[in-house]
């Protein structure tokens, strides 16, 4: 009995210790649980609160990164929303509607031919510097552009047909090759930009040729008057140099994390950098297009150089006569561009 009385003694005692904590988790014993979150108590359980109905949860750090503090953030959850859907869809239909365009547009038009046939002359369009700066940021974009969609479309797309381990390897050295070949690219815009940016002034030349359609609506090929660049190429010069630009900016940022933003500036040059890397993609392949498979002699401008004189006769008039008065001039002197002139 001393022992069964000493047993009932202890459990007695332990209930009656473990009764006040139970009131605090869950109110009275006899009543309905209450929130932890939603009762009041000490300063720490008010502070929780508070942070709460603001949507963010933050800690006490002892390391000088006060970032790492952080681990819930409302801006977070709609940064994700963004990427894993907003720019999936503004990257869909920016890149598959321009493919559509261009589909739509060859099978009605075809390939745009030299109405008047190759002359069998050429004249020199790019020398070697230019057309090395043109390649180094073409190839450095079309890197980039391929290994950023993937980031963005590889989960859905890539990984069901070469599976998780070879898409792993793809994504880990397209990430590699993204950030090293930032480099070459912006190199490329300053280089761009510093030996075109003379021709590529708007004038009203590009306003008469946007009105024509650029020579390629209605039937047949009126070709617009223009000079070294037509309007459609002073357009994509600027997409290329203004909107390159600025992706190359918040790609450093994201390249180089927090060096001189917070987390609220990564977040907003993400936004940045996909929104602008989506549309510049979807751009550069209607460049890419005119400049191959759609338009007869266009290819020869960044590959040779030379191009078919009466292609650069159809679309850059105004710059074939101002070059063939600068040869008259070379070899006639003042006389012989005298002459030219007259005729």
């Amino acid at each position: 009995m001393n022992r069964i009385s000493r047993l009932v003694a202890a459990a007695a005692m332990a209930f009656s210790l473990a009764t006040p904590a139970l009131a605090q988790i869950g109110g009275p014993v006899t009543g309905t649980p209450s929130n932890p979150i939603t009762t009041p108590g000490s300063a720490d359980e008010l502070e929780l609160m508070k942070a709460l109905n603001g949507g963010r949860i933050a800690g006490r750090v002892s390391i000088p990164d006060a970032q790492s503090a952080s681990l819930i953030q409302p801006e977070g959850r709609e940064w994700r929303d963004f990427h894993n859907k907003t720019l999936t869809w503004v990257g869909g239909i920016a890149v598959l509607g321009m493919l559509a365009i261009l589909a739509i547009f060859y099978l009605s038009k075809g390939r745009i031919r030299i109405d008047a046939g190759p002359a069998g002359r050429t004249i020199k369009r790019f020398n070697g510097f230019e057309r090395a700066a043109h390649w180094m940021t073409a190839t450095s974009f079309v890197v980039l552009g391929l290994s950023g969609l993937n980031l963005t479309f590889g989960r859905y797309l890539l990984l069901p047909i070469i599976g998780p381990e070879a898409f792993t390897a793809v994504s880990l050295w397209g990430k590699i090759a993204h950030n090293y070949l930032a480099f070459p690219f912006t190199l490329g815009i300053v280089l761009l930009f510093l030996v075109w940016v003379k021709d590529n002034i708007p004038n009203k030349v590009d306003v008469a040729w946007f009105k024509a359609g650029g020579g390629l609506l209605g039937r047949g090929h009126n070709h617009p008057e223009s000079g070294r660049f037509n309007g459609g190429q002073k357009m994509v010069f600027w997409i290329t140099v203004l909107g390159g630009a600025l992706v190359a900016a918040s790609g450093y940022i994201l390249i180089f994390p927090f060096a001189v933003t917070d987390i609220a500036g990564m977040q907003l040059a993400h936004i940045v950098h996909g929104v602008l890397s989506v549309l510049m993609v979807a751009a550069m392949i209607a460049h890419i297009y005119i400049g191959s498979v759609g338009m007869e002699g266009a290819f020869d401008a960044m590959g040779s150089g030379e191009v078919d004189l009466n292609w650069a006769k159809e679309h850059h008039s105004l710059w074939v006569e101002e070059e063939m008065a600068k040869a008259r001039e070379t070899i006639g002197g003042p006389a012989g561009a005298k002459a030219a002139g007259a005729d």
